[in-house]
């Protein structure tokens, strides 16, 4: 099993030297890849609370922000040579698909294929709104722009039809350099988030679990309907306990921990569900 590290960096803690140097350290120890979250802009009324912690509110420090991963990702692979980006996730519904095929292609290119683009639609009401996007139908505006993605990352001329976005035919280069395109990992735990994992991804993005019967009972979906994303599922497995060290470690600005035992344990237990990568 791969191990990857989720990290969430935060201004003004998350300075050019300290992510760089992040990076460097852990493709020196051999971690496979580093997952950044995203969130453009932060509220502090929400109508639905951060799933990631008991609270309901997204540790972040007092005047500070999450960096933008595109920008933050394209910086660390400059510092690196083999370590593995992915998004965890990308807010797709809330974006222009247009700019982001250019931007995860031009990613692809210039790190000659070190990119997964993690995917998903998103929890939080005000950011989809604030975006210039409504909220009720950012499922069926994700698959869309999903398919928009696809076509401008694997056809030379590509064009679209579609009832919340219309492309004329056009080309985007440069291409991927992964063939046929950068991998998609779709998040989302409902019945329509799965759907859509088996649809459009080659893999599956799981969020906020531990390794218990719910874990199997998920990955075990995809295993018994035959679907090939079956081969690559990925965990961010931190939860609300992950959410509590971050929020000591924001505080006082000292990296995380886990011990050794508590490691070793979940790593073997996401193991034997036959997910390949933990992060």
């Amino acid at each position: 099993m791969k191990i990857g590290l989720f990290a969430t960096f935060m201004s003004p803690v998350a300075t050019p030297q300290m992510i760089a140097s992040f990076a460097r350290d852990a493709e020196s120890i051999g971690i496979e890849s580093l997952w950044l979250g995203e969130h453009v802009v932060l509220f502090d009324e929400m109508e639905f609370p951060y799933p990631g912690s008991k609270d309901g509110k997204i540790p972040v420090p007092s005047g500070g922000g999450m960096l933008d991963t595109v920008a933050s990702i394209g910086y660390m692979a400059s510092q690196t040579e083999t370590l593995r980006f992915g998004t965890g996730i990308t807010l797709v519904p809330q974006r222009n698909p247009i700019y982001t095929a250019k931007e995860f292609s031009t990613l692809d290119w210039l790190t000659n294929g070190r990119i997964d683009f993690g995917v998903g639609v998103g929890w939080c009401k005000e950011e989809v709104i604030a975006c210039g996007y409504s909220w009720e139908d950012r499922g069926t505006r994700c698959d869309e722009f999903l398919e928009v993605i696809k076509n401008l990352w694997t056809q030379e001329i590509a064009s679209y039809e579609g009832k919340h976005i219309s492309l004329p035919p056009c080309r985007l280069d440069p291409k991927p350099v992964q063939n046929p395109h950068i991998p998609m990992l779709i998040g989302g735990h409902s019945l329509p988030g799965l759907r859509r994992a088996a649809r459009f991804g080659n893999g599956w993005y799981g969020f906020n679990l531990s390794p218990s019967a719910k874990t199997k009972q998920v990955t075990g979906r995809f295993r018994n309907r035959d679907h090939t994303i079956a081969k690559r599922v990925t965990f961010n497995c931190s939860g609300i306990q992950g959410a509590r060290r971050r929020q000591a470690s924001i505080a006082s600005r000292q990296p995380e921990t886990r011990t050794r035992r508590e490691t070793v344990g979940r790593s073997r237990t996401i193991h034997r569900t036959g997910s390949e990568h933990l992060a």
